[in-house]
């Protein structure tokens, strides 16, 4: 598993997903999401029961973590990604996915690279502020700076410190925080 190529591929689909969303009817979204999450779920069983699917075998054992349950993340991202659109504004809910897409790819890569001072559950320091410095920078291109600084912090801490999957916790959170102050 190589571990920049996954952050490379977690952001791409993040932010694909958080473009895609206020593109279409957010019944259309919804049902894609939908679809999505059934085809992930079946396809999984499958890897996690020994079989061989053409390409889809290959992107997991290039992209999914030795221990994890196969395209857990990519489920996770989907189910947050659905759960949030059924529950808030479609405009807050592509931002929360930027949130999401940039902050957990961010403070892993920097982590891992430049991490000294682990601080909780592997998670380092310079990993955790340099998401949400550059989470917050590029969110200065969506809303106002102590607003973005504000959803950047909040949804970085909450990364650190949640010991459920960030990938539902994370965009939740965002939402949260944006819908009480955008």
């Amino acid at each position: 598993m190589n571990e920049s190529l996954r952050q490379v591929v977690h952001l791409l689909f993040g932010l694909g997903i958080a473009g895609f969303i206020p593109l279409f009817d957010r019944e259309i979204t919804v049902a894609i999401l939908m679809l999505a999450i059934f085809a992930g779920f079946i396809l999984s069983d499958a890897l996690a029961r020994g079989y061989h699917i053409p390409l889809v075998s290959q992107i997991i054992a290039t992209l999914e973590r030795r221990e994890a349950v196969p395209g857990k993340g990519a489920l996770f991202f989907a189910l947050g990604a659905l759960f949030c659109l059924i529950f808030f504004e479609t405009h807050v809910v592509s931002i929360a996915l930027v949130v999401l897409a940039l902050l957990d790819s961010t403070t892993t890569f920097f982590g891992v690279r430049y991490g000294r001072t682990r601080i909780y559950n592997g998670k380092s320091l310079e990993g955790t502020l340099f998401g949400i410095v550059a989470t917050s920078g590029v969110l200065l291109t969506l809303i106002a700076p102590g607003s973005s600084l504000l959803v950047a912090g909040v949804a970085g801490l909450v990364e650190l410190l949640t010991p459920v999957d960030d990938n539902l916790i994370v965009p939740v959170t965002a939402c949260l925080v944006l819908t009480f102050i955008v």
